[in-house]
Formats: C-alpha cells, structure tokens, sequence
C-alpha cells in the first residue's frame, strides 16, 4: 500500500510535483473512481488512468550512476544560482525516466566531485545511508601540507572527531599530495574533517566508489545501474529489505 502521488512517482508515471497536480485535478482514477486527494491509498494491483490512459503502479528498484561536476548542490534549490544535482540530471535523462521522482543516495558538498547515485525507491536510499550497512566508499583528495605515511596511521586506528570516534578508514598515498581514503560510515563532510585533523588540509575531493561500484561515466553524464550491480556492488535486495 502507498500514497497515490507517491506511487505514480516511484512507477515512473509522473513526477512528484506534477503527480499532485494531476491527482488535485481530477485527471486520475482509480479502479474507475476519480480520486483527487495526493494521499489516497493506492495499491500496485489498482486499476490506475492518468488522462483516461491505463498506468501501471508496479515498482521496480531503479539506480542511477551520475557523475557529478564541482559546483552543484544536493538539494532542492541552489540559493547562490549554480544549479542542483537533480537540475542537472533531469537535464540529460531521456524521457522514459523523466516520470520518476528521484532520490540523491547521500551527499556530496558543493566542490566535491565524482559519483552520486540516485535512486526511485527510499529503502535503497536508506540501506546504503544506514551507519549499520558499513557501505565503503572511497574518495581521492589532493591535500595541503606535508604528505608521508606515517601522518596517515591515526585514521587507520580511527581518529577522534568532534562527534565522536570515527571507524578506521584505508588511508594511502596514491601520489604527490594525493591521497585516497575509504570509509565505512558518512558523516557531515567527515573526509575533510579527518584528514584535517592530521594535518592535511583538503584542496579537492573527488569520491570514485560506492560499495564495488567504480564511476565510469564521463563528468556530468549517467548511466542506468543493472539490477546485479545493486544487488552485488550495493548489497541491496528489496525482498530482504521490504518490511511494508
């Protein structure tokens, strides 16, 4: 069972905000009844028009790989007028997956560059997110500062942050003031933040993986993740997850 604005979304019918305007003016029916209330129940086995056209409210677990560009914000609306990462998706999406709403699968900062994913469906938003999932990710950031080994042992250990202990993270040197950093946990601008606290300003960040996904994908281009991709890179299967 799910909302009805929520389900045309997630089956890639409409878009959220046009879903609901579509809902609010009387276009949709369900099981041959007009239904003009967004949060009316609605079921995938309902028999659902949109216009008079039949729809299919079956959802399947969709991933996008993106590659993000520097500058963009992942949020809603950009008050410094440079753009979102959803603006800068829809921009290159064909049309058969313009109807989805889409979820940003974690963060990156503004300046902060490489693979995002995203995603139709909120519990794989939230398994990959989950502290529990110990998803690794790893990033390449050029940094300031005098750059050995030896400096990068404490974030190996795990190195104490101002909201905790952070858990130990793969740290190497990859080349002149280049090092790359795999963690098992996301915390708010947490890479920064650790190699920081060693000494080792960050002048650019880029994040290369997620799980066993590598970014592939040329700067502001996508691709569609396979279903294997999001069961073994991701570590994700909607049957265990799925407890509606």
């Amino acid at each position: 069972m799910d909302w009805l604005s929520r389900a045309l979304s997630r089956a890639g019918v409409l878009p959220p905000a046009e879903a609901e305007r579509a809902i609010l003016a009387g276009r949709v029916r369900v099981n041959g009844q007009v239904r003009t209330q967004p949060l009316s129940p609605a079921r995938a086995e309902d028999r659902v028009t949109v216009d008079g056209h039949p729809v299919d409210l079956t959802v399947r677990t969709r991933a996008l790989m993106f590659h993000k560009p520097k500058g963009l914000v992942c949020a809603g609306t950009d008050p410094e007028g440079v753009g979102t990462v959803f603006e800068a998706l829809r921009n290159v999406l064909p049309p058969a997956l313009q109807g989805y709403g889409w979820h940003a699968v974690g963060r990156l900062d503004r300046n902060t560059t490489g693979l995002l994913l995203f995603t139709n469906d909120e519990q794989l938003v939230a398994h990959a997110t989950a502290p529990a999932t110990h998803l690794p990710k790893r990033y390449v950031a050029k940094v300031g500062g005098a750059l050995e080994d030896a400096r990068l042992e404490p974030l190996r250990r795990g190195i104490l942050l101002d909201d905790g202990l952070a858990r130990p993270a793969k740290a190497s040197i990859r080349a002149e003031r280049t090092v790359e950093l795999t963690l098992s946990e996301g915390r708010n601008h947490q890479v920064k933040r650790m190699l920081g606290a060693v000494g080792l300003p960050v002048l650019e960040l880029h994040r290369e993986a997620v799980g066993t996904l590598v970014l592939d994908v040329p700067e502001g281009a996508w691709r569609e993740l396979t279903e294997g991709e999001i069961a073994s890179a991701l570590r994700f299967s909607r049957a265990r997850t799925d407890t509606r």
